[in-house]
């Protein structure tokens, strides 16, 4: 392997969408959700592992209540390879003070990639050889490289990128410049980036050299990489709440894009499941279920001893978890985070988050 690569798995997130299985001390991350047995960050690790070359060198950011269940999750992964944040920032401080960190022990040639946990990903082989070209265009330009995933339809829940002009072609991976990274954009608008065939869905992956991004960031967010720098993790208290997509890839000149299809899913609801598994079912059924003209349903119950009834329903997400049962419709999962903000403003429903 020409080019090592020192992963990053950005294991912080709360998975507030996959309420009630998700909750406080049990995110999405810890969850198995994808039908292998292990969880999502169990499954991302693995996938980088041979990159790494090792458990040395993978490293693991999380948040103080989730620290012990990362260290239980990946009992080789060393100690001082998990940074634990006293409190959630966002990505850019997670990434900002993992390359303060990665830059300490490696140096500031050292070829860092960002990986969130909560990924699915279909194809290893070709996601392996994709993330050993943007390592080898991070190694020898200065580039911040992002893997763009080729949308196969008009996602408005994805951010997208535009590629501009093509630099180099590293294997059978085109690289190019990045024109400009969008937020959601609506179906009409997606529509649209798709018919130039020059968008790529933002996957949140990124490669660098730990050199080239913290001088980017001293640029452009010096209000996060200036305190870290000089504080370490006390620092976090008084950092803006940003991503690293708003504090940098959005700024910086250097953002490239390799566009890649390995068969990728970011798991970002309960509706990502029947992505994963519905197969030519009426419904994804991971519960005891007992239908009667319920068609296009996604089932969960995490107790094998009881059973879910229904009858003449279409398009609806049912998730019974010890003492909680959540039902709503498909094309409203998005909202569970404003009826979570319900609960925790209710002391009687407190242990339920």
């Amino acid at each position: 392997m020409s080019t090592s690569l020192i992963p990053v798995i950005l294991a912080g997130g709360k998975g507030e969408r996959f309420w009630p299985l998700s909750r406080k001390h049990r995110p999405k991350q810890f969850l198995s959700l994808d039908g292998t047995g292990n969880s999502l960050l169990q499954s991302t690790a693995q996938r980088l592992l041979e990159l790494a070359l090792g458990w040395e060198k993978l490293w693991v950011v999380t948040s103080g209540q989730l620290a012990d269940g990362v260290a239980s999750q990946l009992p080789h992964l060393p100690p001082e390879n998990l940074l634990v944040e006293p409190e959630g920032r966002d990505t850019a401080p997670a990434v900002a003070w993992a390359a303060l960190e990665t830059q300490k022990r490696y140096g500031e040639d050292a070829v860092v990639g960002f990986f969130p946990a909560d990924h699915w990903i279909a194809d290893q082989e070709t996601y392996q050889n994709t993330l050993l070209a943007a390592a080898t265009l991070a190694a020898k330009e200065d580039a911040i490289v992002t893997l763009g995933i080729k949308p196969d339809y008009p996602s408005t829940g994805y951010g997208y990128i535009e590629q501009g002009e093509q630099i180099a072609t590293f294997g059978d991976f085109p690289a190019y410049r990045v024109n400009r990274f969008t937020e959601k954009p609506d179906r009409q608008t997606a529509e649209g980036f798709l018919a130039t065939n020059r968008f790529s869905w933002n996957s949140g992956m990124f490669i660098f050299r730990t050199g080239v991004v913290l001088k980017e960031l001293y640029a452009h967010a010096a209000e996060i990489i200036t305190p870290l720098a000089e504080s370490g993790v006390d620092a976090y208290p008084k950092l803006p709440k940003k991503s690293i997509d708003y504090a940098l890839m959005e700024k910086t000149q250097l953002a490239h894009v390799i566009p890649a299809s390995f068969g990728w899913d970011d798991l970002g609801d309960w509706n990502a499941i029947e992505r994963l598994l519905k197969g030519d079912k009426p419904n994804v059924e991971l519960a005891n279920h007992v239908g009667l003209d319920t068609s296009g349903a996604i089932l969960y119950s995490s107790d094998d001893t009881e059973v879910i009834v229904t009858i003449g329903l279409e398009d609806i997400v049912i998730v019974r978890d010890r003492n909680a049962t959540l039902i709503v419709k498909k094309d409203r999962t998005q909202e569970i985070k404003q009826v979570l903000k319900l609960l925790q403003d209710n002391p009687k429903f407190s242990d339920l988050l």
